[in-house]
């Protein structure tokens, strides 16, 4: 396995209190910038795996038990924007990221494979 932090996008395009949806390699991903909090970005998938639809960036955020938390906005599940775990529902679960703040650039951690020599 190989690590890639990608550029995402800029700090203007974050939206305080809220998430962007953005595309990377494994798929859509949801980008939440919450300024009040340390540290302030958190990635999670952005599929609803209740729904299966792209929809968690338009979730609402907010705190339940002094963790960062994102409401789906169609079946209103809760999931921990740290560990992705569902509130809810402990056999639920989304794909969290590691994103970062490098200058104005907002990264992503995408893990991609690495290619294994075949022997001749």
């Amino acid at each position: 396995m190989k690590t890639n932090w990608t550029t995402i996008c800029k700090t203007e395009d974050l939206i305080p209190d809220s998430g962007i949806a953005v595309w990377t390699e494994e798929g859509p991903v949801a980008v939440f910038y919450l300024p009040y909090r340390l540290p302030a970005l958190f990635a999670i998938s952005h599929t609803d795996p209740v729904s299966g639809t792209n929809v968690l960036a338009r979730g609402i955020t907010g705190d339940i038990n002094g963790q960062p938390v994102v409401a789906s906005p169609l079946y209103k599940q809760h999931f921990n924007l740290i560990t992705g775990q569902c509130l809810e529902d402990e056999s639920v679960k989304v794909k969290p990221y590691r994103v970062l703040l490098d200058g104005n650039a907002v990264k992503l951690e995408v893990r991609t494979e690495t290619a294994v020599p075949q022997a001749a």
